[in-house]
């Protein structure tokens, strides 16, 4: 399941890649969790929390939906989280 762990966490950079206004502030870990769920978290600049977020939360919404969708063919749980 780590290689679904990778790939989870490069989908979720590509698509958040180009929101940031600072690319090197970019930070995308993986881990699977004790309930073999995937765990993706995202760590931006201040600055950008909010354009990755969204109006009400609409880009971060549709980035966790991506995730899930991408893995739903294994049946595995995913969460994407933005950590401040």
């Amino acid at each position: 399941m780590s290689e679904l762990t990778e790939d989870l966490a490069g989908l979720v950079e590509a698509v958040v890649a180009p929101l940031v206004e600072f690319p090197d502030d970019l930070e995308i870990t993986s881990y699977e969790t004790e309930d073999e769920a995937v765990m993706v978290e995202v760590r931006v600049n201040e600055a950008d929390a909010g354009k990755v977020i969204g109006r009400q939360g609409r880009v971060i919404k549709a980035i966790r939906t991506l995730a899930r969708a991408a893995a739903s063919r294994t049946g595995t749980p995913v969460e994407v989280e933005l950590i401040d």
